[in-house]
C-alpha cells in the first residue's frame, strides 16, 4: 500500500517576502502612491494666508479722550453667577466698570438659575427652568452613570449636574433669554475675572461697523476628554447638509499622514472625522466673547444646536459650550467674521493675555495702560503656537 505524507507547510512570512522580492517594483510603486497621495491629502489642507490681514486690532493704544461720541449699540454685558459668587462678581463687575463701562454706560443683565439671594440683588433675571434641565429625550439614569464615571475618570467638573446643564444654556438657551431678547450684541462677563487695560472705544459699534459676528481674547486647546464625539458629530452634520468648508473650518484641522485607504480606519477614535482626520482641539474661551446675537439665533446655529441638543452629548459627555461656539462658529461664519481683541489683556482661572508689543516684522497690537497681572500664567497668543505648526493657520485663527 502507497503511503501519502503530507507536505510541509510553508512558512506564510517566507512566502510574503518570496512575493515582494519577485514582484519589488510593484510593491515599489504601490508604496510611492501612497506616500504622494498621503502628502497631497495633507497639502490640500493648506490656508494661503490673505495678501493683507483680514483682523487689524480697530485701535492701537489710548483714545484720548474715550471714543465714546457714536449713539450706543444696541448692546448689554452679560453674566451668569451664583449667590456663592457674590464677591467675585462684584469683582468683575468692577473691573468692567473702570476699564470700560463708567466711560459708556451700557446696562448689565444678571442670571441665575435659582433665586437672588438679598445680598445678590440689583437687576437680576432668573433662567426659566426649561433652559436648565434635563429635555425629556435624555435618559437620566445613563446620564447619571455618565457623570459618574467622568468624576472617576477626574474629567474637569464632568460629575457636577448643574454644570451640564449650564454648558447646554450657554450654548443654546442663554439668547432667548427674556431679559436679552430686546438686544443685538452682547458681551460675556463671568465672576473673577479682570481686564488689565482701559478700553478706550465701543467694541459693539466696531463690530457692527467692521460686521464682525463674534469676537474673543484667549485661544486654547480644549480636553480631548469631555469632547469624544463632538467634532465626529459635527463634521457629519456639515456633511449631510452639504455646507462648504470655510478656511477656519479647515484652521481646525490637522491632516492625517495615513495613507488612503488606511486613513479612514483612524474615524473610529475620539475627535477625528470620518476621513480619520484629526480636530486639533483649538476653541475660542468663552467665558468671554463679544457676540452679533442674530448669530446665534439664526436659522442655520438653531438647527446646528438641536441636532446636538437631541444627540444628549451635553449629558452623556461634558460638551462645553467654548467647543460647540468656536465649531459652530468655524463652521458657519466667514474668517473676517470673526475678531480677536489683541488689544486687551485679560485674567480668568490664573490665566492672562496681554497685548503683544510687537516686534520685529509683527504689527503693533499694543493696548492701553496695560498692567499684565502678576503671578498670572501668560497665555501664548494661539497666532504663534500655531504658526510654529503651520504659519497660514495663523493668518486665519488670528488674522480672521
Amino acid at each position: 500500500m502507497r503511503l501519502f505524507h503530507p507536505r510541509p507547510q510553508r512558512n506564510a512570512l517566507r512566502t510574503l517576502f518570496r512575493t515582494i522580492r519577485s514582484h519589488w517594483k510593484i510593491v515599489l510603486c504601490i508604496i510611492l502612491l501612497m506616500v504622494l497621495e498621503a502628502w497631497v491629502h495633507s497639502r490640500s489642507y493648506t490656508i494661503t494666508p490673505p495678501a493683507i490681514p483680514l483682523d487689524q486690532p480697530f485701535y492701537t493704544g489710548c483714545q484720548t479722550p474715550p471714543r465714546n461720541t457714536s449713539a450706543r449699540a444696541n448692546a448689554v454685558l452679560v453674566m451668569l453667577a451664583r449667590n456663592s459668587e457674590v464677591e467675585g462678581a462684584v469683582a468683575s463687575v468692577k473691573s468692567v466698570q473702570k476699564q470700560f463701562n463708567d466711560a459708556f454706560g451700557y446696562p448689565w443683565v444678571f442670571l441665575n438659575d435659582k433665586a437672588w439671594s438679598e445680598k445678590f440683588k440689583e437687576k437680576f433675571e432668573v433662567i426659566p427652568k426649561e433652559m436648565w434641565t434635563y429635555p425629556s429625550w435624555i435618559d437620566q439614569n445613563r446620564a447619571q452613570q455618565s457623570m459618574h464615571d467622568m468624576q472617576n475618570r477626574h474629567i474637569q467638573y464632568g460629575g457636577k449636574e448643574s454644570y451640564h446643564h449650564m454648558c447646554r444654556f450657554q450654548s443654546g438657551f442663554f439668547f432667548d433669554h427674556p431679559a436679552l431678547t430686546p438686544y443685538q450684541y452682547y458681551w460675556r462677563v463671568e465672576p473673577n475675572i479682570r481686564f488689565t487695560c482701559a478700553i478706550t472705544y465701543d467694541p459693539f459699534h466696531e463690530m457692527a461697523h467692521h460686521a464682525k459676528k463674534y469676537a474673543y481674547t484667549i485661544a486654547l486647546w480644549e480636553r480631548g476628554a469631555t469632547v469624544p464625539s463632538l467634532f465626529r458629530k459635527l463634521s457629519d452634520y456639515k456633511a449631510s447638509h452639504q455646507l462648504p468648508t470655510s478656511p477656519l473650518w479647515t484652521a481646525m484641522l490637522d491632516p492625517s499622514w495615513m495613507p488612503w485607504p488606511l486613513r479612514r480606519a483612524l474615524s473610529v477614535l475620539p475627535n477625528r472625522d470620518s476621513g480619520g482626520d484629526l480636530w486639533n482641539m483649538c476653541h475660542f474661551w468663552s467665558n468671554f466673547e463679544i457676540a452679533d446675537l442674530g448669530f446665534f439665533r439664526s436659522v442655520a446655529y438653531r438647527d446646528l444646536f438641536a441636532f446636538l441638543d437631541r444627540d444628549g452629548g451635553f449629558y452623556y459627555e461634558r460638551w462645553g459650550d467654548a467647543a460647540v461656539h468656536s465649531l459652530a462658529a468655524a463652521m458657519l461664519l466667514q474668517p473676517h467674521e470673526i475678531h480677536r481683541f489683541a488689544d486687551w489683556g485679560y485674567v480668568h482661572d490664573g490665566l492672562q493675555v496681554c497685548p503683544e508689543k510687537g516686534g520685529e516684522g509683527e504689527e503693533e497690537e499694543g493696548g492701553c495702560r496695560c498692567e499684565c497681572k502678576k503671578g498670572a500664567r501668560v497665555v501664548e497668543p494661539v497666532s504663534r503656537i500655531l504658526s510654529r505648526k503651520r504659519r497660514a493657520l495663523s493668518s486665519v485663527i488670528s488674522h480672521s
